[in-house]
């Protein structure tokens, strides 16, 4: 019996079939290879990295780890998985393909990618995806990552089918229940470890699953963006607590960030809720035909206008944003695309291909694109007291517009940031992230 989810897949595969016959049709290939991944050894060493099967293959195929596996894209045929199966007895092999999404390909088991590589070395009129260096063995005649046609396909992938929505959504419901779990450890006194494993255990995956390595941050590791340890060691006082991790679902991610703090620090509290109402009101943002660069302004004058406000700074927030002084509390982008990649593709090339660079004042932006219904981005504003940023505001021409006292005494919490996923509608934006955070209430 066919259930909602395996009609909205198999709706999915007939779109990107479309897709894909439309593209070979109009650039002339006869045919589409687009390889799994293969795992990579460390320098000098046996062992790999944990393994994720690259974005156009899991677009497709719901197999975030399976390793040299080829998808083959005939126009108007049945598309063909070379399926690897090895024969291996250092590893667990990958299970059989199930039912609700083999029945969309015609499965040829394989024990490894010598069983599907010479079929096709050397053919003319056959493009192929992924690692150059796995790849190049097929020969000079395929064209191997070919420009136009990855265009096309990642661009395909910007709008987003009712399978990938459902996807997504699945993946910020499980991800809400762990963030649940990791603020209710940091009211407990837990260590930034074990604020991690009660999070692992709560989504219910292996950290190797996870679409990225989660940030846990305790008071002054929340003023590092990227912070990438996680100490086995309580801090003498909790002041704060950043968490910044997702989930996983058939290869689909979630990306969410909470900022918590405790009754007693009610000055850090206030900015938190005050960043909160910004960031609610730039999902409500997310319209079609907004351009996300324009939304990145907003982001700084709303931040500029939380810094203002609580007596941080004396400038209007216009005059912040035009010159800069918002940029040393906000200095990353307001989001990104979101799908089968964290940060997804095509965020700053338009739908013809034009590059869209960010805004010379904001470099690191991901998205500088006009949003379309279909679209999945993360909006996530942030405030923040880095250390090597506040240094650099105190030498400049308007560090006498800062009240230092109140920045300094506000310094060990680290920063704020507040993330959701939204899902650009023909209607009202649709916030995935905190109808599942709702749900679980």
């Amino acid at each position: 019996m066919l259930t909602s989810d395996d009609l909205l897949y198999a709706r999915h595969i007939e779109d990107r079939r479309d897709q894909i016959d439309a593209a070979l049709n109009e650039l002339g290939y006869d045919a589409l290879l687009i390889h799994s991944g293969r795992p990579k050894n460390r320098l000098f060493d046996d062992q790999h990295p944990p393994f994720r099967a690259h974005a156009p293959f899991v677009a497709i195929v719901p197999l975030p780890f399976a390793e040299d596996c080829l998808l083959e894209f005939q126009a108007g045929r049945k598309p063909r998985l070379w399926f690897c199966q090895p024969q291996d007895f250092w590893h667990l092999p990958p299970a059989d393909p199930e039912n609700w999404w083999a029945e969309h390909f015609q499965i040829e088991p394989v024990g490894s990618a010598s069983d599907w590589e010479p079929r096709f070395r050397n053919r003319r009129a056959l493009a192929a995806i992924g690692d150059p260096g796995v790849l190049d063995g097929l020969g000079d005649e395929v064209a191997i990552n070919p420009p136009e046609l990855l265009h096309r396909l990642a661009e395909a992938r910007t709008r987003k089918t009712a399978w990938e929505r459902e996807c997504l959504a699945a993946a910020n419901r499980r991800a809400a229940g762990g963030h649940v779990a990791a603020a209710a450890a940091f009211r407990r006194g837990a260590s930034e470890l074990e604020i991690q494993l009660e999070y692992l255990r709560a989504v219910g995956q292996d950290q190797d699953a996870q679409p990225y390595p989660g940030i846990v941050a305790l008071n002054e590791h929340a003023a590092v963006l990227h912070y990438q340890n996680r100490s086995a060691d309580p801090p003498s006082k909790c002041l704060s607590f950043l968490l910044d991790a997702g989930a996983d679902h058939h290869g689909y991610a979630s990306d969410i960030t909470r900022t918590w703090t405790l009754p007693e620090h009610a000055e850090f509290a206030a900015l938190v809720n005050a960043v909160d109402l910004q960031q609610q009101r730039l999902c409500e943002s997310m319209r079609p035909g907004a351009n996300f660069a324009d939304l990145h302004r907003q982001a700084h004058l709303g931040i500029a206008e939380v810094v203002r406000v609580s007596g941080l700074v004396d400038m209007s927030p216009d005059d912040m944003v035009e010159s800069g002084v918002s940029g040393y509390f906000l200095p990353h982008g307001l989001g990104h695309f979101l799908g089968a990649q964290v940060h997804d593709v095509n965020g700053l090339v338009a739908a013809d291909g034009e590059v869209l660079p960010p805004p010379a004042q904001h470099p690191f932006l991901r998205l500088s694109r006009n949003l379309e219904p279909g679209n999945v981005v993360t909006v996530e504003p942030g405030l923040y007291f880095i250390p090597v940023l506040l240094d650099k505001l105190r030498r400049s021409e308007h560090g006498r517009r800062v009240r230092w006292e109140r920045v300094e005494a506000l310094r060990p919490f680290g920063g704020i940031r507040i993330e959701d996923n939204v899902l650009v509608s023909e209607g009202d934006p649709v916030n995935l992230t905190r109808q599942a955070f709702a749900a679980l209430e």
